[in-house]
């Protein structure tokens, strides 16, 4: 099941003269004391990029907008009947928030401002968006990022709906982005870029919002598989079988308690004539639902646990935008995959289950499955062997508590948690690192096993804390790693934002492929 797809492309027409039905321009709000008048605080400027459209209502649209509401904060959206003053038959003005000094708005502000935008014209089939782009060494990054909110913000996951449903308008189908020279190299690549990354994420979203029924962890396991091969990724798969025969005990104990057998999917990107030398691993973890198994979880709010495979969904995209950009790095992704459910073959509290690297852990609590899966994913990326490795879950509620639902909490070794960080700055998926305390590793001794799964008292101070520390057990010193805990940013419940949609997020896509860039030119 996917979502319907937009396309994207750039223009250098003059916007008052696009043949388009509608087109988006951006507002900001200039500070200063509350007008008598209007009761803004400040007036309404418009952004670069609006000047013609300006000049086509005699210097009055900014006063126009203000008369039906506009304030110019960010992500609003003002539509506005033209009338014949510009070809476009509708004007969407979107906030941009404060004028900038001296400068562009943020990347950032321009992809929610973009995503809004678009979302807002569902029903408009074709669409130009003339928003603010800088004409310095930051025009790249800007245009990026308006051509990523663009196609990012109209994201409607298709859905079951068996019935017509007549107030839901289709999403748009075309984007114009308005650039001074629509013929340039630079700005072509970057075009070409943000569709391959926009349908990653997309990819991604489309996954997490699948009902978990048509997606157990076989049928999963075999669509990340079909994908990556009609991507021309090399392709391994493992059923119940191989993860016994190969060792790979906390998949398996995970998984014994369904129906529906664990998987563990392989998907490897080699670079023509070997590339840079370095090696890449990502690791997504993989609970098509998790119900918490014998330590069951409360009914309220279960059903987003049907989310619990969003980092397995961002790696497995991760990979297909891999394929296509082809960077000059190796990179290959471990999507262990599993169930986690209760019944008379689940495993217990108390179990102690030998992992793929011959650790034994004592389970505690098997709603803390999620580390049971990666622990042998880890394990086997370190034995195939990587210079990096990048996991990425949704590990801990923890997370949430500590840092919110936009921001993600990394962990692992210092230089690689402080790229990521960097890495999530540059595109808009904001991480935060943690730290790895030795209490913490302390309290997780186990009696009878060489760790215990949680803290040993099941106390839940430090709760995203003590996933890192159990993962660190699984990674080989020679090995440059980092955990990305997004149990927060991967999935929104509330209504659309910026280019948020309801639903799966795609986070940390965008922040996996700027890593492997990174890692491509930097090392």
């Amino acid at each position: 099941m996917t979502s319907p797809s937009t396309t994207l492309s750039l223009v250098d027409t003059d916007p008052a003269e696009l043949a388009v039905d509608a087109i988006v321009i951006g507002v900001h709000v200039t500070t200063g004391e509350q007008d008598a008048t209007s009761g803004l605080a400040g007036t309404l400027l418009l952004a670069s990029g609006a000047e013609s459209i300006a000049a086509a209502f005699d210097g009055k649209l900014t006063e126009t907008l203000a008369l039906l509401g506009a304030t110019g904060g960010p992500g609003e959206v003002i539509k506005l009947a033209t009338l014949g003053t510009v070809t476009a038959p509708v004007i969407a003005a979107v906030g941009l928030g404060p004028e900038p000094s001296g400068a562009a708005p943020a990347p950032e502000a321009l992809r929610r401002a973009a995503g809004a935008a678009v979302r807002a014209l569902a029903g408009a089939p074709r669409v130009a968006v003339a928003l603010p782009l800088p004409d310095d060494a930051d025009a790249n990054a800007a245009l990026r990022a308006v051509a990523e909110g663009a196609l990012l913000g109209g994201y409607r996951f298709a859905g079951y709906k068996t019935r017509p449903q007549p107030t839901r308008r289709e999403p748009v189908a075309e984007v114009l982005v308005a650039v001074p020279d629509a013929a340039d190299a630079a700005a072509q690549a970057e075009v070409v870029r943000a569709a391959t990354v926009a349908a990653a994420v997309r990819r991604t979203r489309d996954w997490v919002n699948i009902a978990p029924n048509e997606q157990r962890p076989p049928a999963f396991a075999d669509a990340v598989a079909e994908a990556g091969r009609g991507a021309g990724l090399e392709v391994e798969v493992l059923d119940e079988v191989a993860l016994r025969e190969g060792g790979y005990g906390g998949i398996i104990a995970v998984g014994q308690g369904s129906e529906a057998p664990p998987r563990l999917v392989k998907l490897t990107y080699t670079p023509d004539g070997g590339g840079t030398g370095k090696r890449v691993a990502l690791v997504g973890k993989g609970i098509t639902f998790d119900t918490g198994g014998v330590s069951i979880k409360p009914a309220q709010g279960m059903w987003e646990m049907k989310s619990d495979m969003a980092g397995a969904a961002a790696v497995a995209a991760t990979m297909l935008a891999v394929a296509e950009l082809k960077p000059p790095v190796a990179v290959t992704a471990y999507v262990p995959i599993a169930e986690n459910m209760p019944s008379g073959t689940s495993y217990r509290p108390g179990d102690v289950i030998t992992m793929f690297n011959g650790k034994k852990v004592e389970v505690l609590n098997t709603d803390a499955e999620g580390r049971m899966i990666l622990g042998d994913a880890m394990a086997r990326a370190c034995a195939d062997g990587c210079d990096y490795l990048l996991e990425t879950s949704t590990l801990t509620g923890g997370q949430v508590v500590s840092l919110g639902k936009r921001i993600s909490g990394v962990m692992g070794t210092t230089e690689l948690c402080e790229r990521v960080r960097t890495a999530g700055d540059a595109v808009g998926e904001p991480a935060w690192p943690m730290p790895l305390p030795d209490d913490v590793r302390k309290g997780m001794d186990s009696d009878v096993a060489d760790i215990s799964q949680v803290n040993a008292g099941m106390d839940r101070a430090g709760h995203m804390l003590q996933g890192g520390v159990f993962l660190r057990e699984f990674v080989t010193d020679d090995v440059s790693w980092a955990h990305l805990d997004i149990a927060g940013p991967s999935y929104h419940p509330g209504e659309a934002t910026g280019y948020w949609t309801k639903g799966g997020t795609g986070v940390p896509v965008r922040t996996l492929l700027h890593l492997i860039d990174d890692v491509a030119a930097n090392g």
